[in-house]
């Protein structure tokens, strides 16, 4: 039963039309680059003031950790941004941050009663943080979590290229 509530596609995660999209965000919460500058481009200006406030009342957001706004502009109702962890070494918590980062996102989409959410590989781009390991983290937490959960109903781990698909897909046979 889990398996069917666990995807993996290839795709432009701002044009997934799912109740929330996971941003692979920065502590600032306001844009940068990769996925997170393609979503607040996606969603308009509208999302940055949403996160400016979030950022005056809170100070942005914390690495493992996450906060939801609207999804303005895209398909997306929500977009749950969370903070992966920047690859140190392999031995300085990464694995737990990046665990983190996934459970506080879905615990966001229970919360909200989304029925949909899909997530990109947080941490593999500019922050390093190798994209197997990554992705094994990823399908780890995300089967757990539909195992003891009802909601989110579907997660889908979204590749932006080929490349990127073949880890998640190899990944996803590994840890069956």
């Amino acid at each position: 039963m889990t398996e069917a509530r666990l995807r993996v596609v290839q795709a432009d995660i701002t044009t997934l039309a799912v109740d929330a999209i996971v941003n692979a965000a920065n502590s600032s919460l306001l844009g940068g680059g990769g996925v997170d500058g393609a979503i607040h481009r996606a969603a308009g200006p509208r999302l940055l003031e949403e996160c400016q406030a979030i950022r005056n009342r809170q100070g942005g957001c914390r690495t493992g950790r996450a906060v939801i706004t609207g999804g303005h502009r895209l398909p997306a109702t929500f977009v749950i941004h969370t903070v992966g962890p920047v690859w140190q070494d392999g031995d300085s918590g990464e694995d737990d941050l990046l665990a983190s980062c996934y459970h506080e996102s879905l615990r966001l989409a229970e919360a909200q009663g989304c029925r949909t959410v899909a997530f990109p590989a947080i941490s593999t781009g500019i922050y390093g943080f190798p994209a197997d390991r990554a992705a094994g983290i990823a399908i780890r937490v995300c089967r757990e979590w539909l195992a003891a959960h009802d909601l989110p109903q579907t997660i889908t781990l979204v590749a932006f290229d080929g490349p990127a698909l073949a880890i998640l897909q190899s990944a996803l046979k590994k840890e069956a």
